[in-house]
């Protein structure tokens, strides 16, 4: 429902946020990971994610989209809900539980409080093979001024192509058309060729 909330920091703590954007102000729940990175009494932008629940509706925010985009997964993990998600990015960094993941570390997931090994091998087993296909660098900031390839590749990926097979394909295709193609173009001519 809200992709982010960008206005002025009022409270900072711990565990969560308060912002104020446009006279509302707005309680959010953080990780470790994002306090970490948010100055103090500034101007701040959190991306979001609405938890809702019979008896509550809850705010979650996250210093980019990388780490929100990696706490959906994990939340997509039956018997992790919010809080537990939250708890695995406050544990460890965004980085260092997507690298555990993809290799099938048990035991780094394990040492996190509140994942025992049944979860930390059910995260393994779930996860892997999507994060793996997203490729390594999906936490990464994503850049504003993309160009025609990284744009192209980007909606292959988000359409759950493997992204070395869907590289493979746009560097084909560019190199077929001089580079002379708008990112719609790019697509129809990889989608022929997946």
């Amino acid at each position: 429902m809200y992709a982010y909330i960008d206005g002025k920091l009022v409270f900072k703590s711990a565990a969560f946020v308060v912002i104020d954007a446009g006279g509302v102000g707005y309680h959010i729940n953080i990780s470790l990971n994002t306090y970490s990175k948010l100055g103090a009494g500034e101007r701040c932008k959190l991306f979001t994610w609405l938890h809702v629940k019979e008896d509550a509706h809850t705010l979650y925010g996250f210093i980019d989209e990388g780490e929100r985009r990696l706490f959906l997964h994990l939340i997509s993990i039956s018997g992790i809900g919010p809080n537990t998600g939250r708890m695995m990015l406050s544990s460890i960094t965004p980085e260092e539980i997507q690298n555990a993941i993809i290799s099938g570390n048990v035991s780094l997931i394990q040492r996190i409080k509140g994942i025992g090994p049944k979860s930390a091998q059910r995260v393994i087993l779930e996860l892997q093979d999507k994060l793996k296909k997203e490729g390594s660098d999906t936490l990464s900031t994503v850049p504003l001024n993309k160009t025609v390839r990284e744009e192209a590749l980007s909606a292959l990926v988000m359409l759950g192509f493997a992204r070395n097979v869907a590289e493979k394909t746009i560097d084909q295709e560019i190199n077929k058309n001089n580079g002379d193609l708008t990112v719609e173009q790019l697509i129809k001519a990889a989608l022929k060729s997946l």
